[in-house]
């Protein structure tokens, strides 16, 4: 039996404090709901500014995203861009993508829709300092890091409760899951998923060039898997991310040689379109795997960001549909206030899932078939591509739409990701 007494109460607990769980809590505190972060891992937050001008001085985050224009209104919305740009984040203007096997190659350039950049190239780690930040902002939003749920079970009617690995006991009208692909919360809440390994891990590091990046994400699809190069914000613009996604063994290979050997390798790769690699940081190998939560939502909990799906980083999607499955939330809640529904009923949770499921599903499957399809293929497949990739380059309206529904310009969007909503920062935070 339980010990009410024993037992904290808050509306919301979001479990994960990376860049989708602190991008919800602040939404979710901002409609004036109490809310906590759970985080097992620990932080000293005292010192946020600390870390971020030690990791300016330093090596690069070898870990980054590319951020749409959509994603960093909401960034805006919350209060974490002015930080993020204060430290550093790299505008890209262009993209030059090409078949390595064929002639065919396609460019994106944000001249051809009247934009200033067709994105932002930002480290993982800056993006959540600049969260956590805006975070500290919010009265009614608590950070708890060294915290590990041990489980979750029912309390009362109509709420979850959370016991933690040290003891402490606290029940919510609502859990929402963010801890990554191999979410603790997806389990505890019974979720199962559709999984299957890709068959490729993603190599990543900090690379300095020779030549500077032009402001442009460069990404060439290779026998084994796509390579990008992903510009970095430095004076002398010669410092990329690399994301090579390659067969396991290459992989392997890959991270036994030593850096100049390294180095060598990516150059021949990109075919050393910005001249030779001559200096790797922070080289890392990620496995990949697709997954899928069968449901997003049961009565109480609710999953969003990685611990809801994963997909192929080809395309640099997974940290814009984790903020809009934030903003989609933030959105459903929003309005079940208006409606005086419980915000843990299962009903208005299945609104949020029929609003991001479908949307992260098309997106999963688009690049699984461009994964497969870039794949070595027989030679009159190749052709084909070929021609397609130089066909579709030529005809603008459907490329300028493209790049408009990617960016997140056009399209239906959460309210707090639309451009009307730019820089305006929800005054209600009590």
């Amino acid at each position: 039996m339980t010990d009410v007494n024993a037992v904290r109460s808050v509306d919301v607990a979001v479990t994960g404090a990376g860049m989708t769980g602190l991008a919800a809590a602040i939404q979710l505190a901002d409609l004036g709901l109490n809310v906590e972060v759970l985080d097992q891992f620990g932080m000293d937050l005292s010192s946020i500014d600390d870390q971020a001008d030690q990791l300016m001085r330093g090596a690069f985050d070898s870990r980054v995203s590319a951020l749409t224009l959509a994603s960093v209104e909401l960034l805006k919305s919350l209060g974490a861009w002015s930080h993020i740009l204060g430290w550093r984040a790299e505008p890209y203007e262009k993209m030059h993508v090409w078949d390595g096997e064929s002639r065919g190659e396609v460019d994106f350039d944000c001249f051809d829709i009247h934009e200033k950049q067709l994105g932002f190239i930002v480290e993982n780690r800056l993006i959540v300092l600049a969260l956590l930040k805006a975070a500290l902002n919010r009265k009614t939003l608590k950070l708890n890091f060294a915290s590990r749920i041990k489980a979750l079970g029912r309390f009362e009617e109509s709420r979850r409760l959370i016991e933690l690995e040290d003891g402490d006991l606290l029940s919510a009208q609502l859990v929402v899951g963010a801890d990554g692909a191999h979410s603790n919360t997806r389990k505890q809440l019974g979720l199962a998923t559709h999984e299957w390994d890709y068959g490729q891990h993603a190599v990543v590091a900090t690379l300095e060039m020779t030549q500077p990046h032009q402001h442009t994400c460069w990404q060439r699809f290779t026998e084994d898997g796509p390579l990008a190069l992903l510009p970095l914000k430095t004076s002398s613009a010669n410092k990329v991310s690399l994301v090579w996604s390659t067969s396991p063994k290459h992989a392997a290979e890959l991270l036994e040689m030593d850096q100049d050997a390294f180095c060598g390798a990516v150059s021949f790769g990109s075919r050393d379109v910005l001249g030779q690699a001559i200096s790797a940081s922070g080289i890392q190998m990620v496995p990949l795997r697709q997954r899928h939560a069968k449901r997003y939502a049961v009565d109480g909990g609710v999953l969003i960001g990685d611990a809801a799906h994963t997909i192929h980083p080809l395309a640099g999607q997974g940290a814009n549909l984790g903020f809009l499955d934030s903003a989609a939330l933030h959105d459903v809640i929003e309005q079940a206030q208006m409606r005086r529904e419980k915000i843990g009923d299962v009903k208005v949770l299945k609104r949020y899932e029929r609003s991001r499921q479908l949307s992260n599903l098309k997106m999963s499957a688009a690049m699984e078939g461009f994964r497969r399809l870039f794949s070595p293929q027989p030679a009159p497949v190749e052709w084909a591509r070929s021609i397609g990739m130089r066909l579709f380059n030529r005809v603008e309206p459907i490329k300028q739409h493209i790049m408009s529904e990617a960016m997140g310009i056009s399209g239906e969007l959460p309210t707090r990701m639309r451009r009307s909503v730019s820089g305006r920062v929800d005054q209600r935070l009590n």
